[in-house]
C-alpha cells in the first residue's frame, strides 16, 4: 500500500511536465470618458492586416463607464491593435499596444 500513493504522485508529475504550453486568454479594463457612446471594439494581434470580430457585439459602453474586456483568442501574445467605433460616428485605431503591461484602456 505504501506503494500506491508514489506511483501516483509520480504519475501525476510526469503527466504535468509533458503537457503542452497552454495559451493564455487575456483580460484588460477598458474605460470609456470620450463622450460618447462605445459601439464596437475590435482588437486583433498586432501584424494582422484585418480587424477581428466586434467584442461588444449587441452591446455599448456609455460614457462614464468601464467594462473587463475578455480577449480568449487562446494567443500567449500580449501585443495588440484596437478599433473603437462610437455613436457619433467617430472611429480610433490604435497599434502596438501591450495590454498585459498596460492592464487597460481608457478613452
Amino acid at each position: 500500500m505504501r506503494v500506491f500513493p508514489l506511483v501516483a504522485v509520480t504519475a501525476t508529475a510526469l503527466v504535468l511536465a509533458t503537457s503542452p504550453v497552454l495559451a493564455e486568454d487575456l483580460d484588460f479594463l477598458l474605460t470609456n470618458k470620450s463622450g460618447a457612446a462605445i459601439t464596437a471594439f475590435h482588437v486583433s494581434h498586432a501584424g494582422t492586416d484585418q480587424w477581428e470580430e466586434n467584442l461588444m457585439e449587441g452591446s455599448y459602453l456609455p460614457d462614464g463607464n468601464e467594462i473587463t474586456v475578455h480577449i480568449g483568442d487562446g494567443r500567449d501574445v500580449c501585443v495588440y491593435d484596437i478599433r473603437t467605433e462610437f455613436d457619433d460616428g467617430d472611429v480610433f485605431e490604435d497599434y502596438g499596444l501591450d495590454l498585459c503591461e498596460l492592464g487597460g484602456y481608457s478613452f
